[in-house]
């Protein structure tokens, strides 16, 4: 007999994917073809230095209100209420922004065209099998009450 499980079964856990990706095209870049972004190095390492600082400021901030309001941020553990406060007020998706965010900063300070190139598809990957995932979750186990903060806050942006 199949037992249903009280969560989101996403496909894996974002940093994995997160982390998978950049892997592959800073492996790709530095072992079979190196390709440079072309950014001079005045423009990328402030860039980048803003994206991992914003980024970085998003997990934590996130976080801290998962922690305030008793629930877990992984989403494979089961979620025991809606986070709406904080960065959620703007984004339902804060830490995956911040992850993306992070992202683009290490390909962007590694000069990494693969790196870079491979950003579009993982964010579809994430939006896929991970955040629709778990907005089908959020909303089959709190009803009206997530469609409401759906409606309130962007998915993304």
């Amino acid at each position: 007999m199949h037992e249903h499980r009280d969560v989101a079964g996403v496909i894996a856990p974002p940093p994995v994917l997160f982390l998978g990706f950049l892997t592959v095209g800073i492996a790709i870049d530095r072992l079979m073809w190196r390709l440079p972004i072309g950014l001079s190095a005045t423009l990328a390492w402030p860039a980048a230095a803003a994206l991992f600082v914003a980024g970085l400021a998003l997990i934590v901030g996130a976080g801290i209100r998962f922690r305030r309001d008793g629930t877990p941020p992984a989403p494979w553990k089961p979620t025991s209420a809606i986070v709406a406060a904080g960065p959620y007020r703007f984004t339902r998706n804060p830490m995956y922004l911040g992850m993306a965010a992070i992202y683009l900063a290490i390909a962007l300070a590694l000069d990494s065209l693969p790196a870079l190139l491979l950003f579009v598809p993982l964010m579809v990957v994430v939006d896929l099998f991970v955040v629709r995932r778990e907005e089908r979750y959020l909303e089959a186990r709190f009803g009206d009450g997530y469609r409401t903060y759906k409606s309130e806050a962007r998915r993304w942006l």
